[in-house]
């Protein structure tokens, strides 16, 4: 005997669309590799998604594909999440902090067929890129102003692209536990081993995560994610944040104590989550500095 419920699947594209039509008004906040600050609202990052949608299609990314990232916390990567795990590809978050040639075998042991960028990584992908046959495009995650003077059209403009496209999406609905995610181990003993999340565990992670005895994550909070998206999936904050209408603060690569005390205090930030070594970093900057966090 069935429920009378509605069976409605648990997709990484519902919690997009929930969050910009319950949350529209809620910022995303981003310090970006081109030294600015970015904000903008779910609403419009919502849309933002769906234009990139569009543009994975133009670029014949379908069911299944992997879609490279090698990217900091930023609003790009995050639009990057939703967008690939939306159309049923797999978002597969590359770990920069890994050698060359474990980025390169990694490409190639998941046959990306795209790699999007930050300008940080680009000395790292002119390294690799040689050694990765299957990938078709290289995009870099930069308006045209700032686009690397010597790419001779190799190199696709992640805004030029974005805006050549309609922003409506009509999301598919996909079976719950269809791949949505792919992250690598760092392979200290052996070549690393990639491991697949699906939308059903990634959307259940972000519910397990807001809860009062885990992070207890509310509308009322302003997160910060120091745990880089590019690897665990910053710990699914990118998702629970969305999902309870949270202000998300993405730092991007400006990790040290200063940046992020700093950060925090201009955004008012309530919650942060990040690796032993950041805090300790952000503790030395507060005892040498005799301050401590106002928020």
């Amino acid at each position: 005997m069935n429920a009378q419920m509605m069976q409605m699947p648990l997709l990484v594209s519902s919690i997009m669309t929930h969050a910009a039509r319950y949350h529209g008004d809620t910022e995303i906040v981003s310090q970006t590799v081109e030294g600015t600050v970015h904000r903008y609202t779910y609403a419009e990052a919502s849309r933002r998604t769906q234009a990139l949608a569009n543009v994975l299609a133009r670029l014949d990314i379908g069911p299944g594909d992997r879609v490279g990232t090698l990217a900091w916390n930023g609003f790009r990567h995050l639009e990057l999440y939703y967008a690939v795990s939306g159309i049923g590809a797999v978002v597969h978050t590359l770990n920069p902090r890994l050698f060359s040639e474990q980025i390169a075998w990694i490409i190639n042991h998941a046959r990306d067929t795209v790699v999007f960028f930050d300008l940080s990584f680009l000395s790292l992908v002119e390294a690799v890129a040689p050694q990765c046959p299957s990938v078709r495009h290289w995009i870099v995650m930069t308006d045209k102003a700032h686009m690397p003077a010597n790419s001779s059209g190799k190199l696709l403009c992640y805004e030029d692209l974005i805006s050549a496209e309609p922003q409506h999406y009509d999301w598919p609905d996909l079976p719950e536990t269809t791949a949505s995610g792919l992250c690598y181990t760092s392979g200290t003993t052996g070549n690393p081993k990639g491991v697949l999340y699906s939308h059903r565990s990634t959307v259940l992670h972000a519910l397990a995560c807001i809860q009062p005895d885990v992070m207890n994550i509310s509308a009322r909070d302003v997160v910060l994610p120091a745990v880089p998206m590019f690897h665990v999936n910053a710990w699914g904050l990118p998702y629970s944040a969305l999902m309870v209408g949270a202000k998300l603060v993405l730092p991007g690569p400006n990790l040290d104590g200063a940046s992020l005390h700093q950060l925090c205090d201009d955004e008012g930030v309530t919650l942060s989550a990040g690796v032993p070594t950041v805090w300790l970093g952000f503790r030395q900057h507060l005892q040498k500095t005799q301050s401590k966090p106002s928020t």
